[in-house]
């Protein structure tokens, strides 16, 4: 990740940043999905991972972001900090930088394929998860490249060689920058029951983000409860994706995270390689068979 945003003169930085916008910016996701040979299941239909995707922007002086220290833990880096461990020395506030946050959704075909699942995921949610996740590490360094090219420093705080999983005694474990609290922060969606993030593209989804220094003015948070899109805490009704956990690891007191991922990997590790030839895991069952799977549920989608 290159320091290009350091190097330019002051004529040269205001001539881009008058004309870098934030529809530049989405322009660059949109065109990586829609045109990219390595947006890709790597099945033998060449699939596309994802077709939709919404993009979103929070200042890097967010308050959220400095609340995360308490509500997730102090490890949780403020967009400052990441952004000074990558480029460290330069004269930088705050206000500086903007978060660039994204919500791709699975395809179509890939929801109902684990829509129809009762223990393990489908073989192309399991691809989702494993290349899929690839295909979004390969858009993170797409973003910095094209930021870095015209002269913006940035980062993806989730490919830095600093990012680490922490112990969590609120969480179990939680990570120094979670990305679907970036996504959060950036107007782009509420938690549900399960954790996961609900959007307007729904739940079955993957989240990505950059920070970079650039000024772009932030997303509209259409919400102020961080649970505002989940029909259970919102109207205590729903709690399809209970049903749908193979691992019992959802009740209404929230996500088991030790009996989820005790599902995920052995379990579905082991039947993926045996069933579908290939190393990888998954499972994605709360977030597929529910209200929120494709859209911000309403209490009329339960009658």
């Amino acid at each position: 990740m290159g320091t290009k945003g350091y190097h330019m003169n002051g004529k040269d930085k205001g001539k881009l940043r008058k004309t870098r916008s934030a529809s530049w910016i989405e322009g660059v996701v949109r065109d990586f999905l829609m045109h990219s040979p390595e947006n890709t299941l790597r099945n033998l239909a060449n699939d596309r991972a994802f077709e939709e995707v919404i993009i979103g922007f929070s200042r890097g002086d967010n308050p959220l972001y400095e609340a995360y220290k308490e509500l997730v833990g102090p490890f949780h880096w403020t967009p400052l900090e990441i952004f000074t461990k990558t480029f460290p020395g330069g004269e930088i506030q705050p206000a500086d930088l903007t978060v660039i946050a994204w919500v791709v959704a699975h395809h179509p075909l890939t929801k109902e394929d684990n829509r129809r699942e009762k223990f393990y995921p489908s073989e192309r949610w399991a691809r989702a998860r494993i290349f899929g996740e690839v295909v979004n590490e390969k858009l993170r360094r797409h973003v910095v490249a094209a930021l870095e090219a015209e002269g913006y420093a940035a980062v993806a705080p989730a490919l830095s060689p600093h990012w680490e999983w922490k112990g969590s005694e609120k969480y179990v474990f939680a990570s120094t920058w979670s990305e679907r609290h970036a996504a959060y922060a950036s107007g782009l969606g509420t938690f549900g029951l399960c954790d996961g993030l609900i959007t307007p593209l729904g739940k079955a989804v993957r989240v990505g983000s950059v920070i970079a220094r650039i000024r772009i003015p932030p997303t509209p948070r259409p919400y102020e409860d961080h649970h505002a899109y989940c029909l259970f805490h919102s109207k205590g009704i729903c709690k399809k994706c209970i049903s749908r956990c193979p691992a019992g690891a959802l009740t209404e007191a929230g996500h088991d995270k030790i009996k989820c991922r005790s599902h995920v990997r052995p379990v579905t590790e082991e039947y993926v390689k045996a069933h579908y030839g290939f190393d990888g895991y998954g499972c994605g069952l709360c977030q597929t068979g529910v209200p929120c799977e494709s859209k911000i549920p309403l209490a009329a989608d339960l009658q």
